[in-house]
């Protein structure tokens, strides 16, 4: 058996199931934006959709959260086939474990319930901008409530089945998730930056009529 020795705890290596997890961990974001990247692009999944962009971003959204929900479900596989320890069975690492997946849940629905649908599954890729940024809670917590809120569930989740390979696995979470930001946002910033661009332009003509 191979596992790694941290603060009394162990984690099998060993144990294809924290494989699986992992890689569908690293998965999601990646195929995410280049399925967003191919959609701002090529249009390909607009084209998919009958030339819809709405239908499109709809079915991106279906297929991210799909793989999500398997994403969690192999995530709770592995977790099952590893040790636990000790410290992470108490009492307080329970409540402690209620109250991360709480405030991630939190994070994560109140996210989804200010950008809606289309904000929240890379709509602006497909062309379906927002009239102004979202300025409201969550987003005065953190810029990016959707991951943090997300990353803290699978840590609070980790804690609740009192596995050290969970913890693991949340830090690759985090790492995933701040890979991800660095594409996302300077790409999502510059789509915005364009609109005001033609936007600016178009008022500019408009006078230039007057």
């Amino acid at each position: 058996m191979t596992t790694f020795l941290g603060s009394k705890g162990l984690v099998d290596f060993d144990q294809r199931s924290l494989a699986i997890a992992a890689a569908a961990i690293a998965f999601n974001p990646i195929f995410w934006n280049t399925a967003a990247r191919q959609e701002y692009h090529n249009k390909v999944l607009t084209k998919l959709a009958g030339g819809n962009s709405r239908y499109g971003c709809y079915g991106l959204a279906v297929a991210i959260f799909s793989l999500g929900i398997f994403r969690d479900f192999l995530y709770e596989r592995a977790l099952r086939d590893q040790p636990s320890h000790p410290l992470l069975l108490t009492p307080l690492a329970t409540y402690i474990s209620y109250a991360l997946i709480a405030t991630g849940n939190v994070l994560v629905l109140s996210s989804m319930w200010a950008l809606g649908i289309t904000g929240t599954y890379l709509g602006d890729y497909f062309g379906i901008l927002m009239d102004e940024m979202v300025t409201g809670f969550p987003f005065t917590v953190t810029s990016a409530p959707m991951y943090y809120g997300s990353t803290m569930s699978f840590l609070g989740t980790a804690v609740l089945f009192g596995k050290p390979a969970g913890i693991l696995l949340t830090l690759q979470v985090l790492v995933v998730y701040l890979l991800a930001l660095r594409f996302e946002d300077p790409f999502t910033a510059g789509i915005y930056a364009k609109r005001e661009k033609e936007r600016a332009q178009k008022k500019k003509g408009g006078k230039k009529e007057l």
